[in-house]
C-alpha cells in the first residue's frame, strides 16, 4: 500500500537514493563529472526543503517538491514506476501546473504528455549554465 506525507529530516539519505536511481534508469546523457557536482546539491535539497513523499512497505520510494504551481522536482524510483505514483503526486499541485523537464529524458517528457503536459517553451541549457535542454511545459 502507498501513503503520502511531508518529509521529515530522517528521509534525506533515502530520499537521496531515490534520486541517484530514478537518474541511474533516464539519465544516461547525465556527464558523470556534472552528476557529481549535482549530487551534494540533491542532498542538500532533499535535507532542507519539504517536499511530499510517497512511501511503499514503509520505504520513501518517491519524492516530490513544488513551489506554487510549478513542479520543482519529481524523482520515482524505478522499483515504483508505473503504479500511478506520478500521477497521484502531480495531481495535486493546483493548475495551471509548471515543471520543466531535461529534453533528453524520453521517459519523462513521455510521462508529462500522458498527464495532458504540452511544451511551451525551450532552454538550450539547464538552470545552471549545463548543456542539459530542457522543455517548459504547462498543464492547464
Amino acid at each position: 500500500m502507498i501513503a503520502f506525507r511531508p518529509n521529515s529530516a530522517r528521509d534525506a539519505d533515502a530520499l537521496l537514493q531515490v534520486w541517484r536511481n530514478a537518474l541511474d534508469a533516464s539519465h544516461e546523457f547525465l556527464a558523470a563529472e556534472d552528476r557529481e557536482l549535482i549530487d551534494p546539491l540533491v542532498a542538500e535539497y532533499v535535507a532542507s526543503v519539504d517536499l511530499t513523499v510517497a512511501i511503499l512497505d514503509g520505504v520513501p520510494v518517491a519524492f516530490m517538491g513544488v513551489t506554487g504551481q510549478n513542479i520543482d522536482s519529481l524523482f520515482i524510483d524505478p522499483v515504483a514506476q508505473g503504479q500511478g505514483l506520478g500521477r497521484c503526486l502531480a495531481d495535486t499541485v493546483d493548475r495551471p501546473t509548471t515543471v520543466d523537464v531535461n529534453e533528453q529524458n524520453g521517459p519523462a517528457c513521455a510521462f508529462y504528455r500522458r498527464l495532458g503536459f504540452r511544451v511551451v517553451g525551450r532552454s538550450d541549457h539547464d538552470g545552471e549554465g549545463r548543456p542539459y535542454p530542457l522543455l517548459h511545459l504547462r498543464r492547464d
